[in-house]
């Protein structure tokens, strides 16, 4: 068993990641707009929830799912070029899917 659980670190960063979502409801636009917008800007806590889904119950498969996250998120935001937002965005993802990893490791 795992000090910290990587599912409890993965539920804290899907909501950290979700606020950035809420500036959409300061951009002026009118109701329909501003939903959809909401919406298109929940589409990485969308997928981050079906992994960590996935990762509840086959830890070792959604441990790699959320390991190649923080590889594709430091590739399409661009995380790689300042550090502190690679620590902030990307790195959370690789240390979640190695946690994962290691719990599908001790649970067989």
């Amino acid at each position: 068993m795992l000090i910290v659980p990587p599912r409890i670190l993965a539920i804290l960063y899907i909501a950290f990641i979700s606020l950035f979502a809420l500036d959409v409801f300061e951009s002026g636009y009118g109701w329909l707009r501003t939903m959809v917008a909401l919406f298109m800007h929940l589409i990485p806590s969308f997928i981050l929830i079906a992994s960590l889904v996935l990762a509840w119950k086959k830890p070792k498969i959604g441990g790699a799912i959320f390991v190649a996250l923080g590889i594709v998120f430091t590739f399409f935001f661009r995380t790689y070029r300042e550090l502190g937002v690679f620590l902030m965005i990307s790195f959370p993802l690789l240390v979640v899917g190695g946690l994962f990893i290691i719990d599908g490791k001790n649970v067989q």
